[in-house]
């Protein structure tokens, strides 16, 4: 595991130099893009080592065979990262804790800003998932099984957003939740596109449809955006609904769903058997 950390690091410093000696973009924006990018580039170089030259595994080893590609995986991790936020998001918005601000002129319309986001989301929520439920998970399962392998890599997940802006004691607990949540559609599925589109689907929603902070970071909005105007512990305050307890909710719910449905497809298989 800490071969696999340091040739990712190596990786990702070769591929910054580069990505410095070429240049950088003047847009912002266009810089985070590519920042992801070659981060998702360093992690998929340092898989294919690890998986090739020293566990001698394929790429199913770590969720991400051809055959865990599948319309199923990606639309169940689709459904639950959309409907695990904005169904809470929704009753915050009914009970009036969390409030649509109208009339905004923002410099972008919706569907630029919806496009930007996936472009932006998609790698970004990749390139997470294969940092902690990627190898590292996979690894871990090896040694220590799947609940060991869930506790660890959540605890880290949560300790990648120490620094982020406004982060506090409930937003990384919550975080570490929902590193949880994401393990376990990965643990459900046994895919970790999955678990990607789940991640993807969460934070576009948040940036795109609800224009609320994610993780504390503020993202564009074209003519509204969504404020908090409750108590923090059940919005999220500044870092976004995500760090709020009506969201951990919503991820225990998903937890919870995916365990049946996992429960109820062991059982079928073991009746068929």
């Amino acid at each position: 595991m800490l071969l696999f950390c340091a040739i990712t690091a190596l990786f990702y410093k070769i591929v910054f130099a580069t990505f410095l000696f070429v240049g950088r973009p003047e847009s912002y924006a266009l810089l985070q893009i590519e920042q992801y990018l070659l981060f998702l580039f360093a992690l998929w170089a340092s898989h294919a080592v690890m998986l090739r030259f020293v566990d001698r595994a394929s790429w199913s080893y770590v969720g991400l065979g051809r055959e865990q590609l599948t319309g199923r995986a990606l639309a169940v991790g689709l459904a639950l990262g959309f409907l695990c936020i904005l169904v809470p998001s929704g009753g915050l918005l009914l009970a009036h804790d969390l409030t649509i601000v109208t009339g905004l002129e923002g410099r972008y319309s919706w569907l630029q800003i919806a496009i930007g986001g996936a472009a932006l989301f998609l790698p970004q929520s990749l390139g997470e998932e294969m940092l902690a439920r990627g190898y590292l998970f996979s690894a871990l399962r090896d040694a220590v099984g799947w609940l060991g392998a869930l506790a660890v890599t959540s605890i880290g997940f949560g300790m990648l957003h120490v620094w982020n802006p406004g982060a506090n004691a409930q937003s990384v607990g919550i975080v570490i939740l929902a590193g949880v949540f994401l393990g376990a559609i990965l643990i459900a599925t046994q895919s970790l596109y999955a678990a990607w589109m789940a991640h993807f689907a969460w934070n576009w929603a948040m940036a795109n449809v609800l224009h609320s902070a994610v993780s504390g970071v503020q993202f564009p909005y074209a003519t509204y955006r969504v404020d908090d105007a409750g108590p923090a512990w059940l919005t999220g305050g500044s870092w976004g609904p995500e760090g709020g307890a009506a969201a951990a909710a919503g991820m225990l719910a998903g937890i919870a769903v995916v365990y049946a449905w996992r429960r109820n497809l062991s059982r079928d298989r073991a009746t068929q058997a």
